[in-house]
């Protein structure tokens, strides 16, 4: 429930959640531009890895309720609520941004959630059935 209160806090902020803070993040990555890092680690890549990163939980809380066969309906249930989510900021906050790419990133980062559920439990029915051998 934790999760879910401080997803829905981000979402549902009138004003983009990274407003004040862009002009750090610039200056951030300035400095680890000048530090070698290559020029396509921008604005963009990190504002796109944060929607990605913040879907991750969506989808391992999400499968790890859900029997083996339906952990794909967690996958389905983040790209459901990327979809309610950018359409109220679209309709109900004009100071958001909703765009498809958002939608595409936190999809992402829900069905990941959910490929490392999966992943998780198969190892260990593996590891279970090389030890009855």
């Amino acid at each position: 429930m934790l999760y879910i209160g401080m997803l829905a806090l981000v979402v549902l902020w009138p004003s983009p959640v990274d407003e004040s803070s862009g002009g750090t993040l610039k200056a951030i990555l300035a400095k680890l531009h000048g530090m070698g890092v290559p020029g396509w680690v921008n604005y963009s890549f990190v504002e796109n890895l944060a929607n990605v990163l913040m879907f991750v939980p969506f989808g391992l809380i999400g499968a790890a309720w859900l029997p083996e066969r339906r952990i794909w309906l967690a996958a389905a249930g983040g790209i459901a609520a990327s979809c309610l989510i950018e359409s109220t900021q679209a309709v109900l906050l004009p100071n958001r941004f909703a765009t498809i790419y958002d939608v595409t990133a936190n999809s992402l980062g829900a069905t990941l959630g959910c490929i490392a559920v999966y992943a998780w439990r198969n190892r260990r029915d593996r590891s279970k059935c090389s030890s009855e051998r």
